[in-house]
């Protein structure tokens, strides 16, 4: 696939993620997906697998992170990678606190789906808003 192509398939995820569409989240995603989150200690942090471990991650994310804004800004690829850098806005459900997260998502794209994701987000933001009172 082109580059233009592997950016489309991207912005197509990335809609898919903000309409809250999880069946089209999953026709865009291979089957193998991994989904990589550094950290430990938070709910979201690890590697998922598979549609199974996409799901969960979904799961998990709905139950502890509301997010009111995830604004993808830049794609940048080369090859079957493409790098996308945004910002996010939500609240820790625990907590009730509030977070602003500047984000990258290194993204693999093989045979029109993605099959990798490694995502960088701003840790200190997020363990603040965690945190208990």
């Amino acid at each position: 696939m082109s580059i233009e192509e592997n950016v489309q398939v991207v912005k197509d995820f990335f809609a898919a993620i903000s309409g809250g569409d999880r069946q089209r989240l999953l026709e865009l995603c291979t089957e193998d997906i991994e989904w990589i989150i550094p950290g430990d200690n938070w709910p979201l942090a690890g590697t998922r697998r598979g549609h199974a471990g996409l799901t969960d991650l979904l799961q998990t994310q709905s139950e502890t992170v509301e997010t009111s804004l995830t604004q993808p800004s830049e794609f940048v690829a080369q090859g079957d990678r493409v790098v996308v850098i945004g910002f996010a806005k939500g609240r820790i459900i625990a907590t009730n606190k509030t977070f602003e997260d500047d984000w990258v998502f290194a993204i693999t794209v093989h045979n029109g789906k993605v099959s990798k994701i490694r995502e960088y987000i701003d840790t200190q933001a997020l363990a603040r808003a965690s945190a208990p009172a």
